[in-house]
C-alpha cells in the first residue's frame, strides 16, 4: 500500500513538474512576445542550380536537369520595431543541401579529367559533360522583414554560408580533349567511353549571397514560405582556373515553419 502511495505523490508531482514547466515557457513566450520577439522553425527543400551568369559560349546547350532532393532546416529569431511592429529583422541558423545534376553539351571547355592509369590531363574538352553537385552548407541569414498584412510578410537581405560537405565531379564522354589549349593534341573518348573528373577539393568553405522572400500565416502557428537565395562569389577558390568562368549557386527553398 505504501508503495502505491509513494508511486502516485511520485505521478502527482511529476505531472505538476511538467504543467509549471509548460506555464513557465508559456509566459516566456507571451513576455517575447509583447516585447516583439517572435521564434519559429522551418523544414523545406531546395530546387535549383550551381551555374555561370550569363551562360558562356562554351556551353552550347543544356541536355538534362535533375534538382535531386534537397533538404532546408531552420531556426530563426524576429524583432519587430516600434509600436506598429510592421518592420523587424530575422537572423537565426540554416542547414540547407543545394545539389543538382545536369548534362550539357560543350565546346573548348577547360576541363581535368582523370585517365584510367589515374594520371590527370588538363585540357579544353569538346562533347557531353555530367556534372553532379551536392553541398551541404550551415547558412547565417540577416534579413529585413515588413509586415504586408497580418498574413503575408516579406524579407530580404543577406546571408553568409559555410560549406561542411560537398562534391563538384563528373564525367565526359562522347568528345575530345586537346591537351593544353584549344590546339593542343586530340585525345578522343567515343564509342561510350568516359573519363573522370572531381573538382570538390577546390571548392571554397565560405560563400555569401542575397536572399529574398515571403511567408503567408496560413493558421495561427502555421506559416507557408518561399526564399530564393542567390550566391554572389564563385563555388572555387580564386586560384582555381580549369573552369574558366565563375559559378553561382541560384537555388528556391520552399515548405512549412511552426511560428512560437
Amino acid at each position: 500500500m505504501i508503495k502505491k502511495i509513494v508511486i502516485l505523490i511520485a505521478l502527482i508531482g511529476g505531472i505538476h513538474i511538467t504543467s509549471h514547466a509548460q506555464e513557465n515557457q508559456s509566459r516566456t513566450l507571451i513576455n517575447a512576445a509583447l516585447h516583439g520577439w517572435e521564434y519559429e522553425l522551418k523544414a523545406g527543400i531546395s530546387i535549383g542550380g550551381t551555374a555561370p551568369l550569363p551562360l558562356p559560349v562554351e556551353i552550347r546547350s543544356i541536355d538534362s536537369y535533375n534538382p535531386t532532393l534537397a533538404f532546408v532546416l531552420e531556426g530563426n529569431a524576429i524583432k519587430w520595431l516600434g509600436t506598429q511592429k510592421k518592420w523587424g529583422v530575422i537572423t537565426g541558423v540554416r542547414v540547407e543541401n543545394k545539389n543538382m545534376i545536369t548534362k550539357a553539351t560543350v565546346k573548348n571547355y577547360g576541363m581535368e579529367i582523370i585517365g584510367g592509369d589515374g594520371n590527370h590531363l588538363k585540357g579544353n574538352w569538346t562533347g557531353g559533360v555530367q556534372t553532379k553537385v551536392r553541398n551541404a552548407y550551415v547558412t547565417v541569414p540577416v534579413l529585413g522583414a515588413y509586415k504586408i498584412s497580418s498574413r503575408w510578410r516579406a524579407k530580404l537581405g543577406a546571408y553568409v554560408s559555410y560549406l561542411m560537405d560537398g562534391e563538384f565531379s563528373g564525367y565526359v564522354y562522347e568528345g575530345y580533349l586537346r591537351e593544353g589549349n584549344p590546339t593542343g593534341e586530340k585525345v578522343n573518348f567515343t564509342n561510350g567511353a568516359v573519363a573522370n573528373y572531381d573538382f570538390t577539393n577546390d571548392m571554397r568553405k565560405f560563400a555569401w549571397g542575397i536572399q529574398a522572400g515571403a511567408d503567408w500565416r496560413a493558421f495561427k502557428h502555421l506559416n507557408v514560405f518561399a526564399d530564393i537565395t542567390w550566391g554572389l562569389n564563385d563555388i572555387f577558390k580564386k586560384d582555381f582556373n580549369t573552369i574558366t568562368f565563375a559559378m553561382y549557386p541560384i537555388y528556391l527553398n520552399v515548405g512549412f515553419g511552426y511560428a512560437f
